[in-house]
């Protein structure tokens, strides 16, 4: 779970106060501790001389144990806590206080020396001072004699931290730092909560109203100067998406409404296309079924106005038999271009079991077209050359129909052929997918740029008039379509036409 502004910066802004804070704790406790012990030394010292100096002037008027009343009299939590008296030549000569702090007391000072030390008490550290008692002036001015000293007083003042007062100090520094620090944590909470989280917050809820639906976002006016800049922007940006997406949306009406027109010329572009097709077949097939016919109307002609021989009517009924027959081979070929699937489909019913796909050899295939065109006078001038690789996979085209498309390539090439020198290679090979791979090529003169892209269509030849239907290659290009396959011509090693025929496996089709 990720925290909130709010939250972050009030910790980082704790982490901060505890930065500047605790340092200053400990320096100001330092302080304080210091200062006072300061103060206690100071006080120490003048307690010592003061007890020093009253114990030296009762040594003169009272007795020993008036003297150590007066010691024990001394005596406090907050004075002295031992003292001691020397005479004149340093020896110890009366003590009082507690038997582990008078312990710490010197057995002898140097006499007339004032001694100012801190020394290690049972009951912890202490100051010890040692004042020398003032010097006695003689009974009678008369009798002159030197001062001499009556001894020293030496006092032990406690100084250890633990008997200096200063903890209440240190607390109450302490208890005014956290006050300090959690007063301006929560200032600071409020502050964020008034300044920055509520307009983020009001942005943010103006954003998911635009994300709803909402045409305009309402930008909140309450905050600092950065947010409300930051507000704009957003609804200027918001403004300037709405404005994009309107202009988008215009062009993708206008795209939509190219698209509808585009679609519309490509339908009327396929129906002029299909017009232009229907008016070439019904050209060409009234081209070639109109020659026959008029040479049988005069045959018949003939044969009605009489006064022929025998011989001659037999004449005239052959030739009109031959011109039939020419008529039913270019509708023969006609509907084996518009129907090369059902052709296919009744030869793979009449030659394998039903639901197969029909499955012919290339190996075989060439081998019966060469077998056919070779006794033919078109090829008796002309080097046939045949070359079949052994792994060239069987392919889904009936025998019969595989022989057709063979047998209209190698007689188009036997035609385009010069009569001399002339050369025809059939090739087959193992496809780069896998199919068959088979090539017609010749060292005719090729085929002209201006045919090649209707090359395969019906009633489109390069032969002379009366020498061709311009239906054998529209023949192919429906049966090896119909299988899978792929017709097409490009120019050969020797500037004549390569016709390239690439056949799926068998195996392939049946998968």
């Amino acid at each position: 779970m990720r925290l909130g502004i709010r939250l972050q910066l009030l910790f980082a802004l704790g982490a901060l106060l505890l930065l500047a804070f605790v340092p200053l704790f400990f320096a100001v406790a330092s302080l304080t501790r210091a200062t006072m012990s300061g103060a206690r030394a100071s006080s120490a010292r003048a307690i010592g001389r003061a007890i020093a100096g009253h114990v030296a002037a009762a040594r003169t008027t009272r007795s020993a144990p008036e003297l150590s009343l007066l010691l024990e009299a001394q005596l406090g939590p907050d004075g002295a806590s031992a003292i001691g008296v020397y005479d004149a030549g340093g020896a110890l000569s009366g003590r009082a206080g507690e038997p582990e702090v008078v312990a710490a007391l010197p057995a002898s000072v140097e006499a007339g020396t004032e001694v100012l030390k801190t020394v290690r008490t049972a009951r912890g550290d202490a100051l010890l001072v040692v004042v020398p008692e003032p010097a006695r002036e003689a009974a009678s001015l008369a009798e002159p004699a030197p001062a001499a000293s009556a001894g020293s007083v030496a006092v032990l003042v406690p100084t250890d931290p633990s008997t200096v007062a200063a903890a209440p100090l240190v607390r109450i520094v302490a208890l005014y730092t956290g006050i300090v620090a959690l007063a301006l944590l929560v200032f600071a909470y409020i502050s964020m909560t008034h300044l920055v989280v509520r307009p983020i917050d009001a942005v943010s809820e103006a954003a998911r109203r635009v994300a709803g639906g909402a045409r305009d976002l309402e930008v909140p006016r309450a905050g600092a100067r950065e947010l409300a800049e930051l507000g704009a922007s957003l609804a200027l940006m918001t403004g300037r998406l709405r404005a994009d997406e309107e202009s988008l949306r215009a062009k993708i009406a206008e795209i939509e409404r190219y698209a509808a027109d585009l679609k519309s010329a490509q339908e009327r572009l396929v129906r002029s296309e299909r017009l232009a097709s229907v008016g070439r077949l019904a050209a060409g097939l009234a081209h070639e079924i109109g020659n026959p016919l008029a040479a049988i109307l005069g045959l018949q002609d003939l044969l009605l106005a009489g006064g022929l021989t025998p011989a001659e009517e037999r004449d005239f009924v052959e030739r009109m038999k031959r011109e039939t027959e020419r008529i039913h081979k270019i509708l023969r070929d006609l509907l084996d271009f518009a129907r090369p699937a059902a052709r296919g489909a009744a030869e793979a019913g009449d030659g394998g079991e039903a639901g197969h796909l029909p499955s012919g050899s290339v190996a075989e295939a060439i081998g019966d077209v060469v077998s056919l065109v070779t006794p033919q006078k078109a090829f008796r001038a002309i080097e046939l050359e045949r070359d079949v690789a052994p792994d060239v996979p069987a392919v889904p085209l009936a025998h019969g129909q595989l022989v057709q498309v063979l047998l209209n390539l190698l007689l188009n090439a036997a035609d385009a052929v010069p009569r001399a020198g002339g050369r025809v290679a059939v090739r087959a090979s193992r496809g780069a997918g896998g199919g068959a791979r088979i090539e017609v090529e010749d060292n005719g003169p090729g085929i002209a740029e201006a045919v090649r892209e209707t090359l395969f269509e019906p009633f489109i030849t390069t032969k002379e008039v009366g020498e061709g239907t311009g239906l054998g290659l529209a023949v192919c290009r429906g049966l090896v379509e119909a299988a899978g396959g792929t017709i097409g011509v490009e120019r050969g090693a020797e500037g004549g036409a390569r016709f390239v025929v690439l056949l799926p496996g068998a195996a392939d089709r049946h998968g």
